[in-house]
């Protein structure tokens, strides 16, 4: 009869564990899901960023380096 309880003390266990190991997986897809949302907004912000940037305008482009700070 020992060996019967540490079969089903062990069931248990492997029960539990799996049990934990679902919950895990479904926090961690809600995570995937909630941060490939995060990439589609950020993904169209940019196309929308992109639009508002002027096509050719070579000369719209200013590098830092050509810009006086603040305390001149």
């Amino acid at each position: 009869m020992d060996s019967l309880d540490e079969a089903a003390r062990r069931l248990t266990e492997l029960e539990i564990k799996a049990s934990f190991t679902e919950d895990l997986l479904d926090q961690l897809n809600q995570v995937i899901v909630r941060q490939q949302q995060q990439i589609d907004t950020l993904i169209r912000e940019i196309g929308h960023l992109r639009q508002q940037i002027p096509e050719g305008d070579g000369a719209a482009f200013r590098s830092l380096r050509d810009e006086r700070p603040p305390h001149y």
